[in-house]
């Protein structure tokens, strides 16, 4: 059988056809415009594919909640053109076949859960650092909806020491993505992260952050593994810097075999980016 998979960014739509097994067949990239623009692209990529399913990864804030009278509409987002737009079903209606839905950060947990370096864990955080932070959370084999869906990178953090930058999320200020996402780095050193290589105090500023939010993570959920994707976390040298922070953070609250592997236990994504295709896959197999 063939899946069909659609990994809905803000800035790209990624569309895909894939076996059972993950193996991505067919891949194509379409520019994130206006629905009227974008949504009739990604309905001629499927239509001839012979998909008996199709999962959706989307940009959020979206409606997961399958009881609600909005189940698959964008919701806040601040992309005026897509506020409202009834993603899942204006899909539907041209496709004809079940479909998925969740986030896209929860594609990609799931993407890693099936597939990837977290295969065969129950519990189990995804968290991308990019243009924004988002943080995907599978519980007990399932990915987590409640209310909504988890809006993990929008937790309130303790300001670096060193740190006078007042943050840029629009709405909290100081939150994760406020404070390390990939726009905040470049606001607050006035360079692209990919120019700041080099640069120690970036870094361990970076950590600081990053730390902080898995700490709290961990102390919450108690997930079996932390993996780390995005564009941020390209810059490799990020990854000793956070674990030695973590622990430092945690000063010994919790002994267990995880966090005394700790470079197993907090790692990189581990699908060439290609976790949110996948998991956008097994949503599609969870349909039917």
């Amino acid at each position: 059988m063939i899946y069909g998979a659609l990994e809905a960014g803000g800035t790209k739509m990624v569309c895909a056809i894939g076996r059972e097994d993950g193996k991505i067949l067919e891949q194509i990239s379409i520019p994130t415009c206006s629905p009227e623009e974008t949504i009739p692209k990604i309905i001629a990529f499927f239509k001839d594919k012979d998909i008996v399913s199709l999962g959706i990864g989307a940009f959020g804030p979206i409606d997961v909640n399958q009881k609600s009278e909005t189940y698959g509409h964008i919701l806040s987002t601040p992309k005026i053109a897509w506020k409202g737009y009834d993603l899942l079903g204006n899909i539907q209606k041209e496709l004809n076949v079940s479909i998925g839905l969740d986030t896209d950060v929860n594609g990609s947990c799931l993407g890693e859960m099936t597939f990837g370096c977290a295969k065969n864990m129950e519990n189990v955080i995804y968290i991308t650092i990019g243009t924004g932070i988002g943080v995907g959370i599978g519980i007990n084999g399932k990915l987590v909806h409640g209310m909504l869906h988890p809006e993990a990178g929008h937790i309130l953090l303790k300001r670096h020491p060193e740190d006078k930058f007042e943050g840029c999320c629009p709405y909290h200020g100081t939150c994760f993505e406020g404070m390390a996402a990939g726009p905040a780095i470049e606001k607050r050193w006035n360079k692209k992260a990919v120019e700041l290589s080099d640069n120690k105090d970036v870094w361990e500023m970076e950590a600081y952050y990053i730390a902080q939010a898995l700490t709290d993570y961990i102390m919450i959920l108690s997930p079996q593994r932390i993996i780390l994707g995005g564009g941020v976390m390209h810059q490799k040298q990020l990854f000793p810097l956070i674990r030695e922070k973590t622990i430092e953070m945690m000063n010994g609250y919790i002994e267990t075999l995880e966090m005394k592997s700790i470079e197993n236990y907090i790692v990189p994504a581990s699908l060439n980016d290609n976790q949110g295709i996948m998991g956008a896959i097994q949503l599609a197999k969870q349909a039917i």
